[in-house]
C-alpha cells in the first residue's frame, strides 16, 4: 500500500535532492488518478463528439453516407501519423510533460474544428487529435509507474479508464442538448473551453519515479558512477540502461524477447480498433442505417449504451486482477464480437437494440480497462512509452481500416447490416484471437504472493 503521509504540492524534506525517492502518498494517487481521468474524459468526448456529429456535418457540407465516412477515414490517417511521435516524447520528456502537451494540442484541434469550411479542413484539423486520442498511452505508463506498489492496481486504473464511456456518454448527452440551441460548431468549441481547467491542473502532477529514477541512472553512467547506477537502475528494475547498446526505440521493442509479443499486442489493437471506429465512433452512422433508428433516438440509444460501457470498464479492470489481464481482454473482445452480430441480424425493436447494443460496447470497450494497465506492465521500463505507443499506433490504423472498408463496402451497395459486420464484429473476433501470442503478465499466482507480500 501506498504511504499516506506528504502531499501532492509540497515534496517532504530531502525529497528535492533525490526526486525519484519522493513518496508515492495516497493523496498523490488520489489526484493523479482524478486528473488522468479527467483529462481522458475530455479527449473522448473530442473524439467521439466528431463521429457523433458526422451525419450532421454531412448534411451541412452535402456528403453521402459513404462520403461522410470517407472523410472520416482520411481524418483518421492524420491522427495515425500525429499519434507517432508521442512515443518518443513520453520517454525522452517524461509523463508529465507528455500529457500536459498532449491534452493542450487535443483541446486546440477541438476548437479549431467548429472553424473547418469543407472536407479538406476537417481532415487537417482533426488530424491533430491523434495528439489527445494518445493521452491513453501517457496514462497507461504513468500510472503504471505511479501505482507500482499498489494492490489492485488493476482496477483502480479501469476507473480512470473508463473515462472513455463517460467522455462517450458526455458527449451524446450534451450534444443532444446542445445541438438545436447552438449548432455543432459551437459543440466543439465548448469541447475545448472544458478542456482549460484541467490542463492547468495536470501542471501540478508530479512526474513518475521510475522516469526521474531512469535520468540519474544516465547521469550517473555519464559521471562515471557505475556502482551507483547499477544499484538504483535494480532499485528500479531498469537494468537495460547499464547496456551500451542504443537504448529505448523500435530496435529494442523488436528485439527476440519482446517481437512476439509486440506484433501480436498491435495486431489486436489493430483489428480491435476497427470494431471501435464500426460501432462506437460511428455508432449513430450504423444505428441510423442498419436498424433505421432516427438520429435523435440513435443519440439516446448512445447515452444508455455508454452507461453500460461504464459498468464494463469497472468490471473488465476488477477481472483482470483476478484471472489475468491478457485472458480478460481476449474473452471480453471475443463475447463482443458475437453479441454485435446479433444486434445487427436479429430483428430487434427499440428496447432490444439498446440492449444488445450496451452489451457490445460493455464487452468491447470495456477490457480496454485491463488493455491499458497491461501494456504498461507488459513492457520494460526503458521503452514502457515507445512500446505502449507500437502498440497505441494501430488503433488509428484500425479506425482508418474500419472506416475505409465499411466506406468501400457502403459504396458497392451492400447494406449497413452486412458492411457493418463485415468491417467491424468480423475483426473484434479476431482481436480476441490475437491475444492469444502476447505475454502473460498478471498470473493468479503474482496475485497471491503479491498479498502475501503486503500482509508481511
Amino acid at each position: 500500500m501506498a504511504s499516506t503521509s506528504g502531499d501532492f504540492g509540497m515534496p517532504p524534506p530531502g525529497a528535492s535532492a533525490q526526486p525519484w525517492r519522493r513518496p508515492v502518498t495516497t493523496k498523490t494517487i488520489t489526484y493523479v488518478s482524478v486528473i488522468t481521468f479527467l483529462a481522458w474524459v475530455m479527449s473522448v468526448y473530442d473524439y467521439t463528439l466528431f463521429g457523433t456529429l458526422l451525419p450532421v456535418l454531412a448534411k451541412e457540407f452535402g456528403w453521402s453516407t459513404s462520403g461522410a465516412t470517407a472523410v472520416n477515414t482520411f481524418a483518421t490517417i492524420g491522427v495515425f501519423v500525429v499519434s507517432l511521435v508521442v512515443g518518443p516524447i513520453l520517454d525522452k520528456v517524461g509523463r508529465k510533460k507528455a500529457l500536459v502537451v498532449l491534452m493542450t494540442g487535443g483541446a486546440l484541434a477541438s476548437g479549431l474544428t467548429g472553424l473547418v469550411a469543407g472536407a479538406v479542413s476537417v481532415v487537417i484539423i482533426r488530424s491533430f487529435t491523434g495528439l489527445s486520442l494518445s493521452e491513453e498511452v501517457v496514462n497507461s505508463v504513468y500510472l503504471n509507474e505511479m501505482l507500482r506498489k499498489v494492490r489492485n492496481r488493476g482496477f483502480l486504473y479501469s476507473l480512470v479508464q473508463s473515462g472513455w464511456p463517460v467522455g462517450a456518454l458526455l458527449s451524446a448527452g450534451i450534444t443532444a442538448l446542445l445541438l438545436p440551441l447552438v449548432g455543432w460548431r459551437w459543440s466543439f468549441v465548448v469541447a475545448a473551453v472544458l478542456a482549460v481547467p484541467m490542463i492547468l491542473l495536470a501542471l501540478r502532477l508530479p512526474e513518475s519515479p521510475t522516469f526521474q529514477a531512469m535520468k540519474e541512472v544516465k547521469r550517473l553512467r555519464q559521471t562515471g558512477d557505475e556502482a551507483s547506477a547499477r544499484a538504483l537502475a535494480e532499485e528500479y528494475e531498469v537494468p537495460q540502461l547499464l547496456q551500451d547498446t542504443t537504448q529505448g526505440g523500435l530496435r529494442q521493442v523488436f528485439a527476440p524477447g519482446l517481437r512476439r509479443h509486440t506484433i501480436s499486442l498491435a495486431l489486436a489493437w489493430l483489428t480491435n480498433w476497427m470494431g471501435i471506429q464500426v460501432f462506437s465512433v460511428l455508432g449513430t452512422t450504423v444505428l441510423v442505417g442498419a436498424k433505421q433508428v432516427s438520429f435523435e433516438n440513435a443519440l439516446i440509444v448512445l447515452v444508455l449504451s455508454n452507461i453500460a460501457g461504464f459498468a464494463g470498464y469497472l468490471f473488465h479492470g476488477w477481472v483482470g486482477d483476478r484471472i489475468g489481464r491478457k485472458l480478460t481482454i481476449a474473452l471480453g473482445w471475443t463475447v463482443g464480437g458475437v453479441i454485435s452480430i446479433l444486434m445487427l441480424v436479429l430483428p430487434t425493436g427499440t428496447g432490444l437494440t439498446i440492449t444488445l447494443y450496451a452489451l457490445t460496447l460493455f464487452f468491447l470497450n470495456g477490457p480496454y480497462a485491463a488493455m491499458l494497465f497491461y501494456m504498461g506492465e507488459s513492457f520494460p521500463a526503458h521503452v514502457r512509452g515507445t512500446g505502449a505507443n507500437v502498440a497505441h499506433v494501430m488503433a488509428p490504423l484500425g479506425g482508418i481500416a474500419g472506416s475505409a472498408l465499411l466506406s468501400i463496402l457502403l459504396a458497392d451497395g451492400m447494406s449497413m447490416t452486412v458492411a457493418a459486420i463485415s468491417a467491424g464484429s468480423v475483426f473484434m473476433l479476431i482481436s480476441g484471437v490475437l491475444m492469444i501470442g502476447t505475454k502473460t503478465t498478471n498470473r493468479r499466482g503474482d496475485r497471491v504472493r503479491e498479498q502475501v507480500e503486503a500482509a508481511a
